[in-house]
């Protein structure tokens, strides 16, 4: 059943990543419903996420060779650094190291303390109404090319948060965003884009710890389970980021508020009457 699980878990990666829902949080929650019943763990949740951040690296392809010619030029002086995709280059890198920094220190803790069903229901639902206070004051007069380093840094920070399950890599960034002023679009496609070192910096990791001559393969799937599952994430993923950019383009993020808080109070009912343990 593994291969199967292990597919499946796949296509909940997908179509949770670039969505404000968590998607942590959804194959920690949709593993204890699998016939194994077990945590897929971090390491599988690093690796499967480098199917959905390729997938970034494909809708994105235009976008990313501009910032990182413009940013290589800035390096040489032949573009000024004040060019918008040059200095979008360098957000991207500086909103980047909060997360990186605190990953690095709370390693431990993130594969640990921080996976439990109690704390992902309430950060579902505490996040979730952030969410839905952001949408609700966000003035949305600002595109990506009023980025300053204030707010890269903020977004950075925003991001970091992600490292919680529950909060949403994309709901945190997004959520920060529209605080700032920032439009829906443009929140979210920053987002999108500040992800990319950092969930291939993970992934790459974790890859290294299961390749390397010491390291456990992430319990319960193996190396093949876990590359068909990023395959599969990949795919959707793909699909999803241009959905999810076409529709809030028009609408809010208030259905994605309701079914954050429906899914954290449902979490509680299901820990609380013992259905499924934290």
């Amino acid at each position: 059943m593994n291969w199967f699980e292990a597919a499946f878990l796949g296509l909940v990666q997908g179509l949770t990543e670039f969505l404000p829902i968590s998607s942590s949080a959804h194959l920690f929650v949709v593993g204890k419903f699998l016939p194994s019943a077990e945590d897929p763990g971090a390491a599988f949740t690093a690796v499967s996420q480098l199917g959905t951040e390729t997938a970034v690296l494909v809708f994105f392809w235009r976008d990313i060779v501009r910032i990182i010619k413009a940013w290589w030029g800035s390096l040489r002086g032949h573009v000024p650094r004040n060019d918008p995709d040059a200095r979008m280059g360098w957000l991207v890198i500086l909103g980047s190291v909060p997360i990186a920094l605190l990953g690095v220190l709370l390693q431990s803790h993130i594969e640990s303390t921080l996976r439990n069903l109690w704390l992902v229901a309430t950060t579902l639902i505490v996040f979730g109404v952030f969410l839905a206070v952001a949408d609700k004051v966000a003035t949305q007069r600002r595109d990506l090319t009023q980025l300053s380093v204030k707010h890269g840094i903020l977004y950075g920070f925003a991001q970091a948060l992600a490292l919680i399950p529950g909060v949403s890599r994309s709901g945190g960034t997004i959520t920060a965003g529209l605080l700032m002023g920032y439009t829906r679009e443009s929140a979210a496609r920053y987002a999108f884009l500040l992800a990319i070192p950092a969930v291939f910096g993970s992934g790459l990791y974790e890859l290294y710890k299961i390749f390397s001559e010491h390291a456990d393969v992430p319990a319960p799937f193996g190396i093949g389970e876990t590359l068909l599952a990023t395959a599969i994430a990949f795919v959707v993923g793909y699909l999803v980021i241009g959905w999810f950019l076409k529709y809030i383009s028009t609408k809010s993020f208030m259905p994605f508020v309701w079914y954050r808080i429906a899914l954290g109070v449902l979490l509680y009912l299901l820990l609380g009457t013992g259905v499924i343990t934290a």
